[in-house]
């Protein structure tokens, strides 16, 4: 019988990462145990409200050294991953599993039905099938390494009402929060201090009072200041309560 069969896993977030990484998991290993911590009562969350509900899956650009170019801070790290699996991986999954994606001028690639619930369903109906055990509200307090008899380490992981269990590997996908870092850092891994990627203006004008939610396909955008050099930027543009938002910010 195979060491792995029977092996239990834990993975630590319900965001895309987690619940695609479980899933993968699953398909690799049919007999595997795999349970997902979630410190909300909302699994996928974020998926849900990207792309303004619409959900930008991912890019239709399929040549990994040019796709890397988009990371600066991790384009020689990602050049392997992307030639193992990368956008055209990622459309021939959803299309094995009745979604279709479509690619609209700038690149970006929606389902068909231009509904974020659409890959919601997909993902949260895969991981129930593939008999993965999703538990909300449950936050993580506490992963400890301890030595096992013969083979890898077990790893104890403690949750916030302070059960204790037993696992065999820990997939760590929570995201950029503090949390997930301090709890990599305590296992030994190295934490690279992290920049802003995805964020939004935070603007107090009253000329947009009134027109959250407005949004607009093709704005040039220009920044400059004293001895500054000039940004610009071009691409759709959201209109939100608290200021700006949209690909082009």
């Amino acid at each position: 019988m195979s060491k792995l069969a029977g092996i239990r896993i834990a993975v630590i977030g319900a965001g895309p990462a987690g619940i695609f990484g479980a899933i993968s998991t699953a398909e690799h290993n049919r007999a595997a145990k795999i349970t997902i911590f979630e410190a909300t009562d909302k699994p996928l969350y974020k998926v849900s409200i990207s792309g303004g509900g619409r959900c930008n899956v991912t890019h239709n650009c399929f040549d990994p050294a040019e796709l890397v170019k988009n990371y600066p801070r991790g384009f020689k790290e990602l050049r392997g991953p992307f030639s193992r699996f990368q956008p055209r991986d990622t459309i021939a999954w959803f299309e094995r599993h009745d979604v279709r994606l479509k690619a609209e001028s700038d690149g970006r690639m929606f389902p068909t039905t231009d509904s974020s619930s659409t890959i919601v369903d997909c993902l949260l109906e895969t991981a129930a099938r593939s008999g993965i055990n999703i538990r909300l509200g449950a936050r993580v307090k506490r992963i400890k390494a301890s030595p096992a008899e013969s083979g890898p380490p077990l790893f104890e992981i403690e949750s916030h009402d302070k059960t204790r269990e037993q696992y065999d590997r820990v997939l760590i996908a929570s995201g950029g929060i503090s949390q997930g870092h301090r709890l990599a850092k305590a296992l030994g891994h190295n934490i690279v201090a992290g920049v802003p990627s995805l964020f939004t203006f935070d603007i107090k004008d009253r000329r947009l009072d009134g027109l959250a939610g407005t949004s607009f396909q093709a704005v040039r955008l220009a920044l400059s200041g004293r001895g500054k050099k000039k940004i610009e930027q071009t691409g759709p543009l959201l209109i939100t309560h608290w200021g700006l938002s949209g690909p082009a910010i």
